[in-house]
């Protein structure tokens, strides 16, 4: 698993606060996990994470990378409302397995199981994510999810990371307006590789690009595609490429 960091949010605005800068409802934290993302006001993706409600505060789960950057753009938002941020010591344990007491499961897809919040905790039980991910699109922080993606691109909704009734945040005129006015030209899809393509090889519909090889576990792979071009048949390098 990416190194994680936690961090913590508290004072009497912080719902308020992030209610009306991710994509997700905060409401659902009565539920359990809540998986989110910021974006840009042109509707690009920033951060993927998942917020954890603490007692009268919350927790907010990213990816070690992502986190500073994070971190500076929330404190931005944050203007005279009553939130502090703070950094925490707390990790984060995921697995497949029967859920230890406390675990969480994660809301994005079931075949995802738990993650488990505690000092001390890291890492994961050894399952092979990029299998469960590639069988199920799921996009990955670095990998499917870049600066340039826009989150229904990504599978956002049926990660269950947008909710499209919950009012106005960041980014939320572009998702809206392509969730209800346009129709998805490109996006991530499970392909079939038949021979040797790396992670990042361009994919080619005869002569025209088509997209991108992304993740990829045995024969089959998370690619990026134009759906224009998404024909039975592409390449890769010497690899055949064919959706699924």
């Amino acid at each position: 698993m990416t190194s994680r960091r936690i961090l913590r949010l508290s004072g009497r605005d912080t719902e308020d606060f992030l209610q009306g800068l991710v994509t997700n409802d905060l409401k659902r934290l009565d539920t359990g996990l809540v998986y989110a993302a910021l974006l840009t006001p042109q509707g690009k993706y920033i951060a993927d994470f998942f917020l954890i409600r603490d007692g009268d505060d919350v927790l907010l789960d990213v990816a070690e990378p992502l986190a500073d950057d994070l971190l500076r753009r929330l404190s931005m938002y944050r203007l005279r409302a009553n939130v502090k941020i703070e950094p925490t010591t707390l990790g984060v344990r995921r697995g497949t397995g029967t859920a230890p007491e406390g675990a969480l499961a994660d809301p994005r897809h079931p075949a995802l199981g738990w993650r488990l919040y505690g000092e001390g905790l890291s890492g994961d039980d050894g399952t092979d994510w990029d299998a469960i991910r590639v069988a199920h699109v799921i996009p990955e922080t670095g990998i499917e999810l870049t600066p340039d993606t826009f989150i229904l691109e990504a599978g956002f909704e049926a990660l269950n990371g947008v909710d499209f009734r919950k009012g106005c945040y960041v980014g939320q005129e572009v998702t809206a307006r392509m969730k209800h006015k346009t129709e998805l030209r490109k996006g991530l899809r499970q392909v079939m590789v038949r021979g040797a393509a790396d992670p990042g090889a361009e994919i080619m519909s005869g002569e025209k690009p088509a997209g991108t090889l992304l993740t990829r576990s045995g024969d089959r792979a998370i690619a990026y595609l134009r759906f224009d071009r998404a024909t039975d048949v592409m390449t890769a390098g010497t690899a055949q490429i064919e959706p699924v």
